[in-house]
Formats: structure tokens, sequence, C-alpha cells
């Protein structure tokens, strides 16, 4: 059984199957909505049920609140249809005729750059090539069935290899492997593209990348991209970290300041010791934002990392720094329900 899908803003319509997901459905027929973890955890494919019923499904207190049910939002990653629906959701434009393909890597490179941090280079097959869009990315599939999502640190150019930012995290099964026991030549499968955190090639506007800990992943494949393309927009990074060794990648960043007078990077710690001897920037990485631009509205926003710090960013963004809420593009690191993005 079947019920129908509209879109209001564009009147675009699509089937879902009783027992398939709104964002699923959509998906099956290129229509692309939002969408960061597709568990139920980020929620980025937050929209509003205007008529019609739906099973909410399974998903993170933190991304659907009680309040935001009874004013009709879902999440659309987890609702299903069980009547005809009118919905509210924003159309995602621009990821073409990407295709999203399993392929198997071999681990090309293991680099600790952190204490609980390492880079894993994943080679793909001298057959093949992985399209992405920067800033998207890779379920790794596990052989019990269940996947670990990593955003791809590389430039789309770069297609014969996939890079991989790893934390370190307390009972991780795929990052106890990665730290514990993976080994040079290993072979491991993953998904992919996915998401709907890239870059708007599109726009002429001044950019503003936010970044905790690990969340520069995918904005490293962003710049890598951007200065490829010789692309002139005004950027600067904010990356934010607990202490100065968070920072993992400082050195590469503080060349691209050198070479790219378009670009800043400004480091902000939250959490320094008397050891670290920091005397840069601190507190938390979006209020850094907000003392250097309180007014936004000329600005895009690229955020990611942990959920509070991506949530507090757009709340605050939009509210104080005059942000248009569809300048702001999010992708909240995630903890697991069967899917983790670390």
């Amino acid at each position: 059984m079947s019920f129908k899908v509209k879109i209001k803003a564009s009147g675009n319509t699509f089937n879902a199957e009783k027992n398939e997901s709104i964002l699923e459905a959509a998906l099956k027929h290129n229509i692309v909505l939002p969408y960061g973890c597709k568990n139920g955890s980020c929620g980025a494919c937050k929209g509003k049920i205007i008529e019609g019923i739906v099973d909410y499904g399974q998903y993170q207190p933190s991304a659907l609140g009680d309040y935001e049910k009874k004013a009709g939002m879902a999440l659309f990653c987890q609702a299903t249809a069980n009547s005809d629906l009118l919905i509210e959701a924003r159309e995602v434009t621009g990821t073409g005729d990407i295709e999203v393909r399993r392929l198997p890597s071999r681990v090309q490179s293991l680099e600790k750059v952190a204490d609980d941090v390492i880079v894993l280079k994943l080679k793909l097959p001298s057959s093949e090539a992985l399209q992405f869009l920067p800033g998207q990315y890779v379920d790794i599939l596990l052989r019990d069935g269940k996947r670990r999502s990593y955003s791809m640190a590389n430039s789309p150019s770069q297609n014969g290899h996939v890079e991989l930012h790893v934390r370190n995290m307390e009972n991780g099964t795929f990052t106890k492997q990665v730290f514990e026991s993976m080994k040079v030549k290993d072979i491991l499968r993953f998904e992919g593209p996915l998401g709907t955190f890239f870059f708007r090639e599109e726009s002429d506007k001044p950019i503003i990348f936010v970044a905790s800990g690990t969340g520069f992943a995918p904005i490293k494949s962003i710049l890598e991209y951007i200065f490829e393309k010789e692309i002139e927009r005004p950027i600067t990074l904010y990356w934010g970290g607990r202490r100065p060794k968070d920072i993992y990648m400082e050195a590469l960043v503080n060349q691209w300041v050198l070479d790219h007078e378009n670009f800043k990077f400004v480091p902000v710690i939250s959490d320094q010791l008397e050891e670290d001897a920091w005397t840069g920037r601190d507190g938390l990485v979006h209020h850094a934002v907000m003392a250097d631009y309180s007014d936004l509205s000329n600005h895009q926003v690229y955020a990611c990392g942990v959920p509070v710090m991506v949530e507090s960013a757009q709340r605050d963004f939009v509210a104080n720094c005059n942000l248009p809420p569809e300048e702001f593009y999010s992708d909240a690191f995630t903890p697991p329900l069967d899917t983790q993005k670390t």
C-alpha cells in the first residue's frame, strides 16, 4: 500500500510505501530533501506535516522535541506515511546525477595526527572512481551489518582514494578496529556518497566555516576544492577544540593562509590547561564568530561537528546575527542508534 506525498512549496509529489520513510521515498523518486545521519539523531531532515498522519518512528529526543511534534514537525528519515500527506520541506538542488555506490577499498595508510585522531586513507580499485560533492560522507559497511558514517576529507578531484578522519570513541566498534588492529592493505567496503552537506558553488557570498574537532574533515574537502578552482570569495575558518592538540592539522591550515589571500583562520580553544601556554582565542567557537561578525546577513555559514555546537550556531546566528536560515548548512556528528557519525 502506498500514499501520495506532496511538497507544499514546489508542488512536487511522490509515492511512499507504508513502511518506507518519507526521505527514502523522496530519494527513490529523485527528490532530494535535506538529510545527514539518516538515523533520527541529527535533525537535518526535520520538516512539517501540514496534512495527514505519520508514524514518527525511532529517533533521539534531542533531534525532535515533544513541543515540535505538537507543532507538526517530524524527522523525514524516520517518519512513515499512514495517509496521503502534504508536507513542508526544503528541496536540495545541486546533487545532479551522482550515483550512490557500494565499493571495495584497501587501507592505503593510517596516520595518527593526534592522541585520539587517525587519518585513514582508503585506495579504490584502479578501475573505479568515486564521484562526490565536497562535504559529503560515506558509510563504512561492517561485517555485522551495521554502518559507521564518516565525512570525506579529500577533494573530489582526488577520486582514486578516500580520506577519513577517525576519532577514537569509547566502546566504538569501528574506531577500536582502526586504532588497535587495522593494518595497511586491509579491505573495507563502503557506500556513498551520501548527505546534503556540500559546497553551494553558485553563490558569491563570503563564507564562514565553523568546525569542532573532526568536523574539520568535510570542511577540508570543501576548502581544497575551493582552492583548486581558484574561487575568490572571502573565506574564514573557525576551528574549535578543547585543547590546542585538537586542532590536529593546524600546520596545513596555516599554510593555506600563506597561499591564499582570501582565506583567514581562527583557532578557538575552550578548555586549555596552563601547560598548553595558549595565547589565542578561547571560549565557544561559535561565540568567536559572533564576536567578529555581528551581521551575517550577506554570508553563508557551513558548520560541522558536535550537535550542540551546530545547533547553537544555527540558533544564535539566525536570531542574533541576521543570518538567513537558508544560508546555514550543517552536518552534526551524532551518536549512534544503529549507525554513528564520528
